[in-house]
């Protein structure tokens, strides 16, 4: 990229895919395409036990009870509003609280907005402290009868900050609330075992582990599944259809209306199988290291300053920080010129900004396929940039 080398520091907002999973998608479409579930031969067989088969390796990646228990999305986004419609439009009503946090994503917030739109509900957030994690000082007091979800990202795509799953979920159980983790930035870095995590629902997209655009996944509990409306009506969800009512297929093909994602299902499949031949300990264990470096040799730029908690072992490796005065979006493009690709802007995350005091940022967010010799290139890119606008003078 521009005459260099791509350092591709930009995984927050999507990865790059291995060849496992380009020709598990290739495969599929040459070999295997057709629709699912529906048709009586040989090759829509072939292609419902590849997709049946993603959805195997997708529920045995997060521990879950059973294949049942995974619904695939277009990815996590969907699968909020899946829960925000489906759950809590039908089951939450004026003066009902839903407690999120400051660091959460667009994607869990603005449906459950639109949620106390027509209900009334109130949202409640829980802020940060100086270390950049989630202020635990005033959830007692928030704790009563009125709490009926709470809803948290499982790492931040900005701070890079971990929730605080343990103390949050025992919180919501004390007040019988539903427990909502946004996994998008988790479950592609850590190992995960819903079972032990105990929440009601956790969402993740394929996309940001090694996998397809377009298909995510929701877990859920059983009997929280069961007792959700589907959010979105059509083909495929059905058990059958009257002139003015319906039944509902059974979970999971109740969230999964018309043609679903096969092929990119299939390449989540690979995905799976390539982040499970790796070891999610391994890739949790490189980027430990790969943060602490980073957070390491940025603290030598000058006026550069990183938001969020400074131990890589208590973070992720989505690292947000600012240089000077330099609008965030004239670092990237002096970084680009040197090859190396980073986010700049909001990250969809305004609230958060807003909450730092500051317009936006710039993001190097590393994955597996990083290395040492490409954060030494983004300091290098940092201190030209540094060069460029006149701070050296």
């Amino acid at each position: 990229m521009n005459g260099h080398p791509l350092a591709y520091l930009d995984s927050a907002a999507t990865t790059q895919k291995p060849i496992q999973v380009l020709d598990a998608v290739d495969d599929f479409y040459r070999t295997k395409n057709s629709n699912v579930h529906r048709g009586a031969y040989a090759l829509s067989a072939e292609a419902t036990d590849a997709y049946e088969g993603a959805r195997a390796k997708v529920a045995s990646f997060i521990n879950a009870g059973g294949p049942d228990e995974v619904v695939f999305s277009r990815g996590a986004t969907t699968s909020l509003n899946h829960i925000a419609y489906g759950w809590g439009l039908n089951r939450l009503s004026e003066g009902d609280r839903v407690v999120l946090t400051i660091m959460e994503h667009h994607a869990n917030v603005v449906p459950w907005q639109l949620v106390a739109r027509h209900t009334g509900i109130e949202l409640v957030y829980l802020t940060l402290d100086d270390h950049y994690e989630v202020d635990l000082s005033g959830l007692a007091d928030l704790l009563d009868e009125r709490v009926k979800v709470i809803a948290f990202s499982g790492m931040s795509n900005v701070t890079g900050t971990l929730g605080p799953a343990r103390t949050l979920v025992e919180a919501a159980r004390s007040v019988g609330a539903l427990v909502v983790v946004d996994g998008a930035q988790l479950v592609p870095h850590a190992p995960m075992d819903v079972q032990d995590l105990d929440a009601d629902f956790l969402v993740f997209s394929g996309h940001k582990m090694l996998g397809p655009t377009g298909i995510g996944a929701m877990w859920g509990k059983p009997e929280r599944l069961e007792e959700m409306e589907p959010a979105e009506g059509g083909g495929e969800m059905i058990a059958d259809v009257g002139l003015y009512e319906s039944r509902w297929a059974p979970v999971p093909h109740k969230f999964e209306a018309g043609t679903p994602p096969i092929a990119q299902a299939v390449g989540l499949g690979a995905a799976v199988d390539y982040l499970q031949k790796v070891g999610m300990e391994a890739v949790r264990d490189h980027e430990h290291e790969i943060t602490g470096y980073a957070l390491k040799r940025l603290a030598d730029v000058p006026d550069l300053t990183v938001y969020g908690p400074t131990d890589p072992t208590h973070r992720g490796g989505a690292v947000s920080f600012s240089l000077a005065d330099i609008h965030a979006h004239d670092i990237a493009t002096v970084l680009d010129e040197h090859g190396i690709a980073v986010r700049a802007g909001h990250h969809c995350a305004k609230p958060l900004l807003r909450h730092l005091h500051v317009p936006a940022t710039a993001r190097a967010s590393f994955y597996l396929y990083n290395t040492l010799d490409e954060v030494d290139r983004l300091i290098d890119g940092l201190l030209d940039a540094r060069r460029v606008f006149g701070l050296d003078a």
